[in-house]
Protein backbone atom coordinates (compact mmCIF):
# COMPACT_ATOMS: atom_id res chain seq x y z
CA UNK A 1 0.00 0.00 0.00
CA UNK A 2 1.59 3.31 -0.97
CA UNK A 3 1.65 6.19 1.43
CA UNK A 4 0.22 9.19 1.19
CA UNK A 5 3.29 10.94 0.16
CA UNK A 6 3.57 8.35 -2.26
CA UNK A 7 0.01 8.46 -3.66
CA UNK A 8 -0.80 9.50 -7.24
CA UNK A 9 -1.83 13.17 -6.91
CA UNK A 10 -5.51 11.89 -8.35
CA UNK A 11 -6.23 10.20 -5.92
CA UNK A 12 -5.21 12.79 -3.26
CA UNK A 13 -7.57 15.26 -4.87
CA UNK A 14 -10.43 12.40 -5.22
CA UNK A 15 -9.72 12.38 -1.00
CA UNK A 16 -10.57 15.77 -0.71
CA UNK A 17 -13.75 15.98 -2.98
CA UNK A 18 -15.47 12.62 -0.71
CA UNK A 19 -13.71 14.56 2.56
CA UNK A 20 -16.75 17.67 0.39
CA UNK A 21 -19.11 15.24 -0.61
CA UNK A 22 -21.85 16.15 2.17
CA UNK A 23 -23.90 18.83 2.51
CA UNK A 24 -23.61 19.77 6.28
CA UNK A 25 -19.53 20.24 5.81
CA UNK A 26 -20.16 22.28 2.02
CA UNK A 27 -22.11 24.48 4.39
CA UNK A 28 -19.67 24.01 7.71
CA UNK A 29 -17.02 25.66 4.94
CA UNK A 30 -18.91 28.43 3.38
CA UNK A 31 -19.91 29.30 6.69
CA UNK A 32 -16.11 29.76 7.65
CA UNK A 33 -15.60 31.12 4.34
CA UNK A 34 -17.78 34.03 4.92
CA UNK A 35 -16.54 34.86 8.27
CA UNK A 36 -14.38 37.58 8.96
CA UNK A 37 -10.94 35.62 8.59
CA UNK A 38 -12.23 32.38 7.28
CA UNK A 39 -12.41 31.91 11.01
CA UNK A 40 -15.62 30.91 13.45
CA UNK A 41 -16.23 29.47 16.65
CA UNK A 42 -18.06 25.71 17.29
CA UNK A 43 -20.43 27.88 19.19
CA UNK A 44 -21.34 29.65 15.69
CA UNK A 45 -21.63 26.63 13.85
CA UNK A 46 -23.53 24.92 16.18
CA UNK A 47 -26.44 27.90 15.60
CA UNK A 48 -26.04 28.30 11.96
CA UNK A 49 -25.73 24.29 10.72
CA UNK A 50 -28.39 23.28 13.46
CA UNK A 51 -26.40 20.29 13.65
CA UNK A 52 -26.10 18.08 16.95
CA UNK A 53 -22.72 18.87 18.82
CA UNK A 54 -22.15 15.27 18.09
CA UNK A 55 -22.69 15.52 14.44
CA UNK A 56 -20.91 18.71 13.37
CA UNK A 57 -17.84 17.14 15.64
CA UNK A 58 -17.84 14.15 12.82
CA UNK A 59 -17.78 16.31 10.32
CA UNK A 60 -15.10 18.87 11.74
CA UNK A 61 -12.93 15.70 12.23
CA UNK A 62 -13.22 14.96 8.58
CA UNK A 63 -12.54 18.09 7.38
CA UNK A 64 -9.42 18.24 9.60
CA UNK A 65 -8.28 14.54 8.69
CA UNK A 66 -8.25 15.79 5.19
CA UNK A 67 -6.80 19.09 6.49
CA UNK A 68 -9.32 21.49 4.66
CA UNK A 69 -9.78 22.97 8.04
CA UNK A 70 -7.43 23.89 11.28
CA UNK A 71 -8.79 24.31 14.96
CA UNK A 72 -7.09 26.25 17.82
CA UNK A 73 -8.10 25.69 21.04
CA UNK A 74 -8.13 28.33 23.78
CA UNK A 75 -9.66 28.16 27.15
CA UNK A 76 -13.37 26.54 26.71
CA UNK A 77 -12.95 27.30 23.16
CA UNK A 78 -12.36 25.92 19.78
CA UNK A 79 -12.23 27.70 16.94
CA UNK A 80 -12.40 26.73 12.89
CA UNK A 81 -10.49 28.36 10.14
CA UNK A 82 -9.85 26.98 6.39
CA UNK A 83 -6.70 25.36 6.31
CA UNK A 84 -6.24 27.58 3.11
CA UNK A 85 -7.92 30.53 1.73
CA UNK A 86 -8.11 28.97 -2.15
CA UNK A 87 -10.70 27.10 -0.27
CA UNK A 88 -13.33 29.25 -0.61
CA UNK A 89 -12.20 30.06 -4.00
CA UNK A 90 -13.02 26.26 -5.02
CA UNK A 91 -16.39 26.80 -3.51
CA UNK A 92 -17.16 29.97 -5.08
CA UNK A 93 -15.71 28.14 -8.63
CA UNK A 94 -18.49 25.18 -7.28
CA UNK A 95 -21.25 27.63 -7.41
CA UNK A 96 -20.64 29.71 -10.69
CA UNK A 97 -20.39 25.87 -12.19
CA UNK A 98 -23.37 24.43 -10.61
CA UNK A 99 -25.38 27.91 -11.24
CA UNK A 100 -24.06 28.29 -14.90
CA UNK A 101 -25.17 24.45 -15.23
CA UNK A 102 -28.60 25.74 -13.89
CA UNK A 103 -29.19 28.57 -16.29
CA UNK A 104 -28.34 26.68 -19.31
CA UNK A 105 -31.26 24.16 -18.30
CA UNK A 106 -33.66 26.89 -17.65
CA UNK A 107 -32.67 28.46 -21.41
CA UNK A 108 -33.11 24.60 -22.47
CA UNK A 109 -36.55 24.45 -20.51
CA UNK A 110 -38.04 27.90 -21.73
CA UNK A 111 -36.86 26.69 -25.59
CA UNK A 112 -38.79 24.06 -25.11
CA UNK A 113 -41.83 25.10 -23.72
CA UNK A 114 -42.23 27.63 -26.63
CA UNK A 115 -42.15 24.73 -29.03
CA UNK A 116 -45.83 24.13 -30.27
CA UNK A 117 -48.16 21.56 -28.99
CA UNK A 118 -48.07 18.29 -30.32
CA UNK A 119 -51.32 16.76 -30.27
CA UNK A 120 -51.41 12.60 -30.49
CA UNK A 121 -53.57 12.06 -33.39
CA UNK A 122 -55.98 8.64 -32.70
CA UNK A 123 -56.36 6.53 -35.59
CA UNK A 124 -60.21 5.34 -35.45
CA UNK A 125 -60.67 1.54 -36.27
Amino acid sequence: MLSPAQAPLYEIKANLFKALAHPARIRILELLAAAPENTAAVSYLLAETGLEASHLSQHLATLRKHKVVTSVRSANSVTYRLAHPMIAELLAIARIFLLDGLADSNAQLRLAQGLPSEHLKRSDS
